[in-house]
């Protein structure tokens, strides 16, 4: 079992080929309430959306779409490594479309626009791919600034973006769900592999296959220019954080120096009888629920609380929220 977790925090750590369609509406339309389907399972969106990359998750990417005076910030999901946009979002997307946001996603980081699994590249060249993308979505929305939800590296790479790129000026809002930012020790196997002589081999194979992955290891000089600047003044930053983390660990490695404009979050500090993991985190509806609150404060939702187990989510009904 422990090999298991292993294997799947390499095959899952983090955590640009997207198709934005040309907008056709006015600046005066509004996106359209819906009420899409949201899949609180990870295994199960995982499963049956991998190997369509470059469809669009439900609610998002939607032709002509433009910002309500409510929600006047286009949300962009920014999905982890060795994910995609499709399978990342299958309950955010459309969660986020069910309340009347603009939503996008994207692809980044992949050796080709059509690969299952995305997010292994160098992450400031992603970053760069990240920029490209807000500047395609103000464009089309005619928004000044996006808000940005990002899993595992989807939520750490996003503040290179930000500190480096320009984004700070075009960022309203961070949302980390489990986001890497600084790093992964790998359940002590960076540590052990340091240990035995072993770590800087690994990495020099692993760096041809997954840049991403290495960049992300607790020490990495990405990780030490990164953090020099965890935050900066006028983008406030959210992190949601489960102790079943077995990717990101320690689990409080997701979080950031306390500052005014940062708000950490623990699962279990709500509820309990959370177990969500690394991987179902994107799909739990305690997760989405914070989520939601993050990006509008001002109107909260009530959050859950269920039981929620890794991988497959939540055991019964979900209330509505």
């Amino acid at each position: 079992m422990r090999a298991y977790v292993r294997l799947m925090a390499l095959l899952a750590l983090g955590v640009l080929a997207g198709v934005l369609p040309a907008s056709a509406a006015s600046a005066q339309s509004r996106p359209a309430q819906s009420s899409l389907p949201v899949n609180w399972d990870f295994a199960t969106s995982f499963l049956s959306t991998y190997s369509s990359p470059g469809t669009s998750p439900p609610g998002a990417n939607i032709p002509g779409c433009r910002p309500s005076a409510a929600h006047p910030d286009p949300v962009i999901l920014v999905h982890g490594t060795f994910e995609n946009q499709n399978d990342n979002w299958q309950a955010a997307a459309p969660l986020l479309a069910n309340h009347g946001y603009c939503v996008f996603a994207f692809n980044y980081g992949g050796g080709a626009p059509s690969d299952n699994l995305q997010g292994t590249g160098d992450i400031a060249a992603s970053a760069g791919q990240l920029a490209a993308f807000v500047t395609k979505v103000l464009t089309q929305t005619g928004a000044k600034k996006v808000d940005l939800v990002g899993h595992s590296q989807g939520g750490m790479m996003p503040r290179y973006y930000i500190n480096f790129l320009g984004g700070a000026k075009k960022v309203a809002a961070l949302v980390g769900l489990a986001p890497s930012n600084y790093g992964t020790t790998l359940d002590g196997l960076t540590s052990l592999g340091q240990t035995l002589g072993l770590l800087d081999p690994v990495n020099k194979f692993l760096s041809t296959t997954c840049t991403a992955c290495v960049e992300q290891e607790v020490g990495s000089s990405f990780l030490a220019s990164l953090n020099a600047t965890p935050t900066v003044p006028g983008v406030t930053y959210t992190v949601i954080e489960t102790t079943g983390d077995e990717v990101v660990t320690p689990y409080t490695n997701a979080f950031l120096p306390a500052a005014p404009n940062v708000t950490n979050i623990t699962l279990q500090d709500q509820c309990t009888k959370d177990s969500s993991d690394h991987l179902e985190i994107a799909n739990d509806p305690v997760a989405m629920a914070d989520m939601l609150n993050a990006l509008d404060p001002a109107h909260p939702v009530q959050v859950p609380c269920l039981t929620v187990l890794p991988l497959v989510g939540p055991v019964g009904p979900v209330p509505s929220f």
